[in-house]
């Protein structure tokens, strides 16, 4: 499958240049030091933040790096049609080209991808991560525009690992990684273990999902690899993908992996288990997806469907519940006060 999910990356910092235009920065840039770049799909980071501790260059997603491409990540196979595709192709090819014009002229674009690099380190390192930490290695003489580089760099993570970051002291000002979406795992699963899972969980739900709710594991490893994710490559941060695929997120009930009926020579497919259909929704993950492709869930018409149908099954559960509970604490009301007026 061609390359895809930074085509939508760039298509975001496209538009933060477009807006930036016109201001004045008021500083001079630092350089940003060159580093090495790979010929595979799973490329490194290429710019290295001046002064940043030496430590081990990651391998992360292309939707970081380079520019961008005409291409979709996680392909809507069951959710749009062929001819909404071929109408929007021309245009989205021509958009592509002025995103890769305009990818260079941001100024803050490299201090955007170098900051990402900043904190899969830290994140990697098992490293506190504080906003003295990011404008010292990092942001330096751009501290002005803080906010403005956290926010993009975090929306980045957001999209290839499926985690937020959040500000948890805001006196310190320190951050942290959390889970995107309300996912429990055991009790014994440390948050340094939730967060990895959770990427690789998303992706595949929103996978599944977008494939009539249930897909080929072919295609399941073929959105993967776009994010620089391979069965049999180890990750920085997911380990040994094809485990925690088809053994780890199965064993914890949140993906089925099984074979394809009268399949010969055998074949596999994901679908959802049971854990995932309780603790997220079809609604929470097409938004993850729309998100991806830089649009909304209305834009994949069927899928919207399906997931406005989802919720309002939830929604028809949640109230038979509480109707259910309320009943029994009636029930058990009643029965003490009988108990207590015999006792009498």
């Amino acid at each position: 499958m061609p390359r895809g999910q930074k085509s939508k990356l760039r298509a975001r910092e496209k538009r933060h240049q477009a807006r930036c235009e016109n201001q004045d920065l008021g500083a001079t840039q630092a350089p940003v030091a060159e580093g090495e770049s790979s010929s595979s799909a799973n490329l490194l980071f290429g710019d290295r933040p001046q002064n940043l501790p030496a430590a081990e260059t990651l391998s992360i997603p292309e939707a970081l790096q380079g520019a961008p491409s005409t291409t979709n990540t996680i392909a809507p196979v069951s959710c749009t049609s062929s001819n909404e595709g071929a109408s929007n192709q021309d245009e989205k090819s021509l958009g592509s080209s002025r995103e890769a014009e305009g990818w260079q002229e941001d100024p803050l674009s490299k201090k955007v991808v170098s900051l990402v690099h900043f904190l899969l380190q830290k994140y990697e390192k098992k490293e506190p991560i504080t906003k003295g930490d990011m404008i010292k290695f990092v942001i330096r003489k751009d501290k002005g525009h803080f906010n403005e580089i956290l926010k993009r760099a975090s929306e980045h993570i957001e999209l290839a690992f499926g985690v937020d970051l959040k500000e948890v002291d805001p006196i310190r000002h320190y951050y942290a990684f959390f889970s995107k979406l309300d996912l429990t795992y055991d009790e014994t699963t440390s948050d340094e273990e939730k967060i990895p899972k959770t990427g690789l969980l998303m992706i595949a739900l929103g996978v599944i999902f977008m494939n009539g709710n249930r897909a080929p594991e072919e295609a399941v490893w073929e959105i993967m690899n776009v994010m620089g994710v391979y069965a049999d490559r180890k990750h920085f941060l997911y380990g040994d993908p094809r485990k925690v695929m088809t053994k780890d997120l199965v064993q914890l009930k949140y993906l089925e992996y099984q074979q394809v009926p009268d399949s010969d020579p055998p074949r596999y497919e994901f679908l959802w288990g049971p854990r995932a259909h309780a603790e997220t929704s079809k609604m929470k993950v097409l938004e993850f997806v729309a998100k991806m492709h830089d649009t909304v869930p209305s834009a994949f018409p069927s899928c919207y469907e399906e997931a406005l149908r989802d919720e309002e099954q939830r929604a028809q559960a949640r109230v038979a519940a509480r109707a259910h509970t309320a009943a029994m604490a009636n029930a058990r009301s009643r029965t003490t006060s009988s108990s207590f007026s015999h006792a009498k």
